[in-house]
């Protein structure tokens, strides 16, 4: 597939790629990984001067104003250098579900500390026991007996990506309806230290956070609505749309980057006097390698034209094919990359490792790869 990109997206992705080799290497990463919070807040300030915070924001709520081409770019970068920052969770989810489908005041209120690197958000949509099931939702939001236009929530979810750190969460809770329909679901803004709210953070595999979160008489005002009563599956599905375009494109860039690093290694490695590189059999493999990325990189550039499209059935179809294919190819370079360096491959000394951790974390998110080949072949036939 022939596809070109701007020259202004090109001076991005250069910019950004060299503020990942000079001022984010590896091992300032697994500094940043053993820190307390996880992530780096000069980092994150260091990316609100570089507008990466703004680019997918409206320009009348202090963002840029960019597309998912745009997004694709920073996330590519950010595969490469394994950024545990939280991009996905307050830019892409939060930040962009607000843009969509918040109230005037939420989008002032939000957006543009946003993209000054003040607020972090953090989406709580999935439960214990959902699996990838958008539409199962039973916490509960209740009229507020004491304000008619207040609710009260209850309920917990679970591996709310970088909840832990968040200044609020976007909490989805049933107003109406049983606990799988489409329709009743309401999504609400919540301070994430509001009486009520328990936040258990932890470290993921991958060295990224999430959370366990519960609510327990949670008030909240009826401003906190965000779009329509009763409407927000759509939303969700949207936004997990949006999230899942930015996990494959930052799989592209990190599967580039391990393929560069076996290859290195393949040429400087030797047995019986030569490197092994040239062995005819790894050479294979390589090549099977970068044929896989390839594929990946063409459906994750496919996925990002897509996702703004107005086609539902069209767009759906492009980002479950998208995702599965990312996620076969994300397994393969992995498990490859580990296997052509041995032992050493799943150390915790060497970034290979840490790469197919973050392949396979990026797989099982948002819907695996069996996941999406169901759902893609039920919208071929729907």
């Amino acid at each position: 597939m022939h596809f070109t990109f701007s020259d202004e997206q090109q001076q991005l992705r250069d910019t950004l790629l060299r503020f990942i080799q000079k001022d984010y290497s590896f091992e300032k990463r697994r500094e940043i990984v053993k820190s307390k919070e996880g992530f780096s807040r000069a980092v994150w300030k260091q990316f609100a001067e570089m507008g990466l915070l703004a680019i997918g924001l409206p320009e009348e709520h202090g963002g840029l104003g960019g597309n998912a081409v745009d997004t694709l770019r920073v996330m590519e970068v950010f595969g490469r250098g394994m950024v545990v920052e939280p991009y996905l969770s307050t830019v892409i989810l939060g930040a962009g579900l607000i843009a969509r489908a918040g109230s005037g005041e939420q989008k002032t209120g939000l957006l543009p500390a946003v993209a000054a690197g003040d607020t972090l958000l953090a989406l709580a949509h999935y439960e214990p026991g959902t699996r990838y099931e958008l539409s199962h939702v039973t916490t509960l939001a209740s009229k507020d007996p004491k304000d008619k236009n207040a609710y009260v929530l209850n309920g917990s979810k679970t591996v709310v990506l970088h909840g832990g750190g968040a200044n609020h969460l976007i909490v989805s809770a049933r107003t109406s309806g049983k606990e799988h329909d489409a329709a009743g679901v309401s999504l609400f803004l919540v301070d994430a230290k509001a009486k009520g709210v328990s936040v258990q953070g932890y470290p993921t595999h991958d060295g990224h956070h999430a959370a366990e979160i519960t609510l327990k008489n949670v008030h909240v005002g009826g401003g906190a609505l965000i779009g329509k009563k009763g409407g927000g599956l759509a939303e969700i599905e949207r936004t997990i749309e949006t999230g899942i375009v930015a996990l494959c494109a930052e799989a592209v860039g990190n599967m580039d980057a391990l393929i560069e690093t076996t290859l290195n290694y393949l040429k400087t490695r030797k047995q019986f006097g030569v490197p092994i590189g040239s062995f005819q059999v790894l050479q294979h493999r390589m090549a099977d390698m970068l044929m896989q990325a390839e594929q990946a990189r063409s459906m994750a550039y496919l996925a990002a034209v897509k996702v703004q499209s107005d086609d539902d059935a069209e767009r759906r179809r492009t980002i479950a094919a998208a995702k599965a294919l990312v996620g076969q190819a994300a397994r393969f370079v992995g498990q490859q990359a580990v296997q052509l360096h041995g032992g050493i491959g799943v150390t915790d000394e060497l970034a290979v490792g840490h790469y197919f951790k973050r392949l396979t974390l990026i797989n099982a998110t948002f819907g695996d790869a069996d996941h999406h080949l169901g759902v893609f072949s039920d919208l071929m036939v729907a």
